[in-house]
Formats: structure tokens, C-alpha cells, sequence
């Protein structure tokens, strides 16, 4: 008993340096917060060094009399910028890291510009502005390399036990074995079924059934328990997940494994009444954050409009000149809660593109855009008039994209949970538009499922905001479809 108590304390105190995704998430921010406090201080101290008043500043007296309250929040603005590369398995690949970066300062130094142009001249502090722009970015590349060179090594990988070798259990391990580097390093699976005990399942060996389960995790000092058992726990596995949890070991369903790893839903292996018991509470959003969203809705709407006016005479004359009439394109979508409307577009397909009568899905390099509709589709300028259906109400600017009423029914056949989508309000964009490229298959319809009922699950308006960043990074790379 003594050594069995021993052992678990040693298994509890390695688990501490092995990270999970929120964990790894919180200590990018950190670090990113760190070296955008040091990036303020150099800023400060350059911008005070360069005051030309006579004698010589001093430091502390400039830090109350110059700068303006709005510079000191450049840091929190810095992490903002950063939000789209917190996912923590982007955050391990440095290529995806750079581009980021260089993302997050453009879009920073962009929005610097307009404010720069539209304020009164020599109200904005050019050299400690530009001092915290390269600072901040320098000194934020040098962290990421060494939490990439660092963290992601095996030994502050989480190690884990599998309990469940069934669909849900290969399903997981395939998530798992496809990303680099690891979120988990598999241990071992249990199973109770006898016939699968010594198989070697993606790679991994079923090594019993979960009475071995506190064995095992002591053997190997495993951190982690996920669970990917289908339909009834029996008391005995109960039993020993519950064992598991009291000595300190995480317990990690399946679908929230899913969920934290791809940031989607795992809509092929729910149990049939997880929308009732699950979803539906999860998607239940307070009232503050449905007025803000609607405010933020007709703000970004309205601004679009203007917008609007500008690009509506150049486009429609390229249109015209391309392809001629008509500009603007009108289809019925269904809404929220199936409530059908009028999107409104400007048309990038050949007037007869759907000729049969029958709906079809876009595809990449569809054959039936004109040749200025694959150019307003890669730059997302066709989307610019729903503006007119957010000021409306028909959608906001983020959310599920609204699908035609016709396809709708073809996909509630095939796709489990598809109705769900209907939960919110369309959008512009959306957490699926973000995260993946084209749908051409019933496969990848279910796929972007999965992204957006990830997204009413988890709605709010940081979240809102991440997409809108990632979007603008989307039209600035031409990745529209």
C-alpha cells in the first residue's frame, strides 16, 4: 500500500510538467504578455530618449505627463492581434507560427495607418509606436521559437490510458496519431471485450480490460484517462475511472478530447440524445451577449454599406464588361430556425450555371464562375451586399453560412445533427469558412458540421472576433472560394 501511495505521488508530481491544451494555450499567452510589456518599456524609454524639450526628461516624469492612457493598452492590443495563433498544435509549427506573426502585424500596423490618417497631425507618437511594433514582434518570434523548441518535447507531453477501443476509440486515436507534434502520448488501451485484448489497434496495444486501469497508470505515470466508451458504462469501469480521478489522474471524455483537439464536434460518435442533454444547454447564450452582437452587427453593417457605395459602380461595370446582366444575385437560404430570406450577391456564375433546375455545391475552380466571379470569389468580394442582410437582421456577420433551403433537406437525410446548425443566426463568415477549404462531398459537409456546432456550443464574442481577424487574413491571401 505504502509503495502503491509512493508511486502515485511520483506519478502526480512528473504530471505536472506535462501540459494539456489549455494549459499550453495559457502559457503562450503569458509569455506573449511578458515580452509585449518589455516591448512597451523599450517603446517607452526610446520615445522619452528622443523628446526634444532642452534638458534632459526624466524618465518617471515623462511617463506621467506624455504619453497618452490609450499607449500603455498596446500590449493588450499586441495579444489580440495574436489571438488566431493560440491554437496550441498551430503554435508547434513554426512556419504557421511565422506566417501569423506577419499577420498579426500587418493587420496592427494597418489599422495604425488609419488611425495615423485620420487623426490631427502629431497626435500619434510615430517613434514609440514603430519602437513597440518591431519590439514586440522581435521579441515575440524569439519566444515562440523556444517554447516550440522546448515545450513541445515529449517530456511535457501528456501521457495517456484509452479506455474504449471501439469506433469512438479509433476515431480519437486517428486524431491524435495525425498531429505533429502529439497532443498525447497513448500508453495503453483497455477494453472489456476479451476478444480484443493483445490486438493492436492504430498502432496501439489493448492491454486488458479497466481493472488494469490504476496499474497501468501507475507503470507508465500516466496523466490522463480518455474515455471512449459507447453507450452503457458498467459499474465496474465506473468504478475504476472514478479511482483514477481521486489519485489525481484527468478524466477526458471522448468528444471533449475531439472538441479541444480539432476544435469541432464529433457529430459521428454521439450517443442519439446529446442534443437534448448536451447541446442545447450549451448553446443556451445570455442576453448581453446577444444584445452586443446584434450592436456589433449593425455597426460592422453599416460600415459595410458604406463600403458598399464605394466598390458597387467599379464592380458592377467590370461585371458588366465581363459577363453583363444582372449584377446582383438573389437566392432564398434558410435562416435561423429554417425562417427562408433573400441573400443578396454580386454574380460570379454564368447566368445559366444551374440550367437543370438542380441545387449543386460550390467547388474549387468551379467551372461555372466568369472569369471576374473566380476573382471576387477568391477576395470574397461577392459576399460585400449581405451587409444589407446583417443592417436586416436576416444574418449576422458571424455564423453557420445560410444553405439553400433544398439542400438543407438533402443533408438532414444523411448528416447527423445537421439541423442544428439553424440554433444561430447565419453569417458572413463563420468558424467553418475559417478552419477548412472547400465541401464538395457529403463528407466534408459533415466535416463543416462539425466546425459549426463547435461554434454554438462555444459562442462569444472573443470567439466572434478571432473569426472576423482570421477572415481578413483569408481576403488578404486570397483563400475565398
Amino acid at each position: 500500500m505504502a509503495t502503491r501511495m509512493a508511486e502515485a505521488k511520483r506519478s502526480e508530481g512528473t504530471s505536472m510538467w506535462r501540459l494539456g491544451v489549455g494549459e499550453r494555450r495559457a502559457l503562450l499567452v503569458i509569455g506573449d504578455l511578458l515580452m509585449a510589456t518589455i516591448a512597451l518599456v523599450l517603446a517607452l524609454y526610446v520615445w522619452a530618449s528622443g523628446v526634444d524639450t532642452g534638458p534632459r526628461v526624466d524618465f518617471f516624469e515623462f511617463l506621467q505627463a506624455r504619453p497618452d492612457p490609450w499607449f500603455f493598452l498596446l500590449p493588450v492590443f499586441w495579444i489580440l492581434l495574436l489571438l488566431e495563433t493560440y491554437d496550441a498544435h498551430r503554435a508547434s509549427n513554426w512556419r504557421e507560427t511565422l506566417n501569423g506573426l506577419i499577420m498579426a502585424a500587418v493587420l496592427g500596423m494597418g489599422i495604425y495607418v488609419i488611425f495615423y490618417f485620420t487623426s490631427s497631425p502629431g497626435s500619434l507618437p510615430r517613434r514609440g509606436v514603430a519602437t513597440f511594433a518591431l519590439s514586440a514582434w522581435l521579441l515575440t518570434a524569439a519566444w515562440r521559437f523556444i517554447y516550440i523548441r522546448i515545450f513541445t518535447a515529449p517530456q511535457f507531453t501528456r501521457r495517456a490510458v484509452m479506455v474504449g477501443a471501439g469506433k469512438a476509440g479509433v476515431a480519437l486515436l486517428r486524431v491524435i496519431n495525425g498531429m505533429r507534434p502529439t497532443a498525447y502520448n497513448i500508453v495503453g488501451l483497455l477494453d472489456d471485450d476479451p476478444q480484443k485484448k493483445g490486438q493492436k489497434i492504430e498502432g496501439y496495444q489493448v492491454l486488458g480490460g479497466t481493472k488494469n486501469l490504476m496499474h497501468l497508470i501507475e507503470v507508465h505515470g500516466a496523466s490522463d484517462v480518455l474515455v471512449a466508451v459507447s453507450g452503457h458504462l458498467d459499474e465496474e469501469t465506473f468504478r475504476a475511472i472514478l479511482e483514477a480521478q481521486e489519485n489525481g489522474v484527468e478524466i477526458v471524455r471522448m468528444p471533449v478530447a475531439y472538441e479541444e483537439l480539432l476544435s469541432r464536434v464529433p457529430i459521428n460518435y454521439l450517443e442519439a440524445d446529446w442534443l437534448l442533454r448536451s447541446f442545447v444547454d450549451d448553446a443556451r447564450v445570455n442576453r448581453i451577449y446577444q444584445v452586443a452582437k446584434r450592436l456589433i452587427d449593425i455597426v460592422g453593417g453599416f460600415i459595410g454599406c458604406v463600403l458598399l457605395l464605394a466598390l458597387l459602380p467599379i464592380i458592377s461595370l467590370v461585371i458588366l464588361v465581363d459577363s453583363g446582366l444582372p449584377i446582383i444575385f438573389f437566392q432564398t437560404r434558410a435562416g435561423k430556425g429554417g425562417k427562408p430570406y433573400r441573400i443578396i450577391k454580386f454574380r460570379t456564375m454564368h447566368v445559366d450555371a444551374e440550367k437543370d433546375g438542380e441545387p449543386q455545391l460550390a467547388k474549387e475552380d468551379d467551372k461555372r464562375s466568369t472569369r471576374l466571379g473566380r476573382f471576387l470569389r477568391k477576395t470574397r468580394l461577392d459576399e460585400w451586399p449581405q451587409f444589407i442582410n446583417v443592417l436586416r437582421g436576416d444574418m449576422s456577420l458571424v455564423g453557420p453560412r445560410p444553405e439553400r433551403p433544398e439542400l438543407m433537406q438533402h443533408f438532414e437525410k444523411q448528416i447527423p445533427f445537421y439541423r442544428a446548425r439553424l440554433l444561430a443566426k447565419p453569417g458572413i463568415t463563420g468558424w467553418s469558412q475559417v478552419s477548412m477549404g472547400y465541401a464538395a462531398t457529403i463528407e466534408d459537409m459533415g466535416k463543416k458540421l462539425e466546425y459549426d456546432l463547435y461554434y454554438i456550443k462555444r459562442r462569444n464574442l472573443i470567439l466572434d472576433f478571432i473569426i472576423i481577424l482570421r477572415t481578413i487574413a483569408t481576403v488578404f491571401g486570397f483563400r475565398g472560394r
